[in-house]
């Protein structure tokens, strides 16, 4: 595995973490769960644009946090990017089935380079409809 894609001192790797708090708007109340999501979304699009190297998504069950299913969210993040890695931040494993968080988060599309996964996150997720995988180091 080459772990030089992870970031060296000279070519260190940068990335962000969430978990989709919310916070208040314009007029001062909290803004929703959906709205919340939309900027997750709206962050991870503008992190590949500025040249960040990962987003990760944290899963939470507060109500002032709007992402209890990091899945779901990586997968609308995938499908409007197309060179940031993606990973969670954060698994519950005690509100969750550990087979099929392994499940969701480490199955690999077909036609994905064999040991091209990184060895210190492996929660890296793709999409279906997605033209690179998410795995794979573009």
């Amino acid at each position: 595995m080459d772990f030089e894609r992870l970031g060296t001192p000279a070519r260190p790797t940068f990335g962000l973490d969430t978990f989709g708090d919310l916070e208040r708007g314009e007029d001062g109340r909290q803004i929703g769960h959906p709205e919340a999501i939309r900027q997750v979304v709206a962050e991870a699009v503008l992190a590949e644009e500025v040249g960040l190297d990962y987003f990760g998504i944290g899963e939470h069950h507060r109500p002032d946090f709007a992402v209890s299913s990091p899945d779901v969210v990586l997968a609308a993040i995938a499908g409007k990017t197309e060179r940031i890695r993606l990973g969670t931040g954060v698994t519950v494993l005690s509100s969750d089935d550990p087979v099929r968080v392994y499940e969701r988060f480490a199955r690999r599309p077909t036609g994905c380079r064999p040991g091209s996964a990184s060895g210190v996150r492996r929660s890296r997720w793709s999409a279906r409809r997605r033209t690179r995988c998410l795995w794979c180091w573009p």
